[in-house]
């Protein structure tokens, strides 16, 4: 569960009837309640905040003497892909004659007319939001130590004195036609506007207000992955047999962790996908009980039973190098391949090559069988694999299963985010494609399962 937020209290009022809201964010955990942005205003006003409820984008205030909201705006669209970035704009101005104008919603640049539920705030209604001394946070329901955002935030902007379009934050590409960031916009800020996590964790206030942020709990940490390039996590709505419980997410979902008496193998998949192209990936095992692999699969491999990866009931066309003995297993069978992998901080690496149909294994940076991913179609070391064209989905996956095990434990994935956990890669390995960043040097030719990898 998150647990990292942001803290500000204005030392000076601002507008509390006009200002806008925006930010980029990618959601990693489907929680019933979440708040993005929030701010207490006492019993008068308990909440006033941005988040989600059901998964439904939901602008409100709470008043807490009369129990029931002055405002609420909740859409009847869901925003449950975990993969990816979504820009939202709330534009308040309750001095509008009309109520819709009062506040409006918008999810990548369209406006949201289709609402669960409208509650519209009187005419000139004043919030809480940019009073004096009222705390102010993002990522945690500022009234309570719940509701936390889980997922990543980027290029926050708060506008303090007018409501603007989305297309002052964003616009539309001419040749994909998909919604895409503008890094920095020409808009006014106000007294109590700011503009904090541009291209990075930095919480120092870029509008020129120095209205700088701080972080109140947890660890705020920057990953590579951004608006303008995805890349590839564990999918947390991909899972098997629930009898065992559910997997458990972390870290922008690139860890995958267990409990005890949980003790079944379990499997997770990349949210990216790919079937031509040359990919590296990592993981980190912590586990010295063995029987965790890493590898790749189709959409049938994905879709089976809790398993290791190459377990039989997989099909064949899985494939996952086993930590115990470095034997690679494919369709239920297991050929001995290189070392094992089962000590506590052991890096496993997988380079796939779907040029070439090769798959190719490392053990901290050392290729096992001999291998040599940049020898193309003659694939030196390699496991052949089945061509993507062929396989069920037409492409393939790449992920980790967890051991089976009773006690407690977890697995990093690094995808190219640079990070086991919420640790940086201190040393990092060369890359060529100069996409992510990897413990271990990327083979020539390679790159990071990213947007911009696979549009390479």
């Amino acid at each position: 569960m998150a647990s990292t937020y942001l803290t500000r209290t204005p030392s000076s009022s601002g507008n509390r009837r006009t200002f806008t809201i925006s930010v980029w964010f990618k959601r990693t955990g489907l929680d019933e309640f979440n708040y993005i942005f929030d701010c207490d205003g006492g019993n008068s006003q308990s909440e006033n905040k941005l988040g989600f409820y059901q998964d439904r984008l939901s602008f409100g205030v709470w008043n807490n003497s009369t129990s029931s909201s002055a405002i609420n705006i909740e859409t009847n669209r869901q925003l449950r892909d975990t993969n990816a970035w979504y820009h939202v704009v709330c534009a308040v101005d309750t001095t509008q004659s009309t109520a819709s104008d009062r506040v409006k919603l918008y999810v990548n640049g369209e406006l949201q007319t289709s609402l669960n539920q409208s509650t519209y705030p009187s005419q000139n209604y004043e919030t809480a939001i940019n009073y004096v001394n009222n705390p102010h946070s993002i990522g945690r329901w500022e009234n309570g130590s719940s509701r936390y955002f889980n997922g990543l935030i980027s290029h926050f902007h708060f506008c303090d004195g007018s409501a603007y379009a989305p297309t002052e934050f964003g616009e539309t590409d001419s040749t994909t036609g998909e919604w895409k960031i503008k890094t920095s916009p020409s808009v006014t800020y106000g007294t109590n506007g700011f503009f904090i996590l541009k291209d990075g964790n930095s919480l120092t206030d870029q509008s020129g207000n120095s209205n700088n942020w701080t972080v109140a709990s947890g660890t705020l940490t920057k990953t590579e992955d951004c608006p303008s390039n995805v890349f590839a996590t564990l999918n947390p709505l991909v899972y098997h047999n629930t009898s065992y419980g559910l997997p458990h997410y972390q870290h922008g979902n690139t860890r995958l962790s267990w409990q005890n008496g949980e003790s079944h193998f379990m499997k997770a998949w990349s949210t990216l996908g790919a079937n031509k192209g040359k990919y590296y990936f990592e993981c980190k095992n912590y586990s010295t009980t063995n029987f965790s692999t890493i590898g790749i699969g189709d959409a049938t491999g994905a879709s089976s039973s809790n398993g290791y990866i190459g377990q039989g009931s997989d099909g064949a066309y899985t494939y996952g190098y086993y930590s115990d003995n470095g034997n690679y297993f494919n369709n239920g069978s297991s050929t001995a391949y290189g070392n094992a992998w089962d000590s506590s901080g052991a890096v496993a690496g997988c380079a796939v090559d779907l040029d070439n149909n090769k798959l190719y294994f490392s053990v901290n940076g050392v290729w096992q069988n001999s291998g040599d991913p940049t020898s193309g179609s003659t694939g030196t070391g390699a496991i052949s694999i089945a061509d993507p064209s062929t396989v069920n989905g037409g492409f393939y996956m790449f992920g980790v299963s967890r051991p089976n095990v009773g006690s407690n434990g977890y697995i990093d994935v690094n995808f190219g985010n640079g990070y086991w956990g919420s640790t940086q890669i201190s040393s990092a390995g060369t890359n060529a494609s100069g996409i992510g960043i990897f413990e271990y040097d990327v083979p020539t030719g390679f790159t990071a399962l990213a947007t911009k990898g696979l549009n390479l």
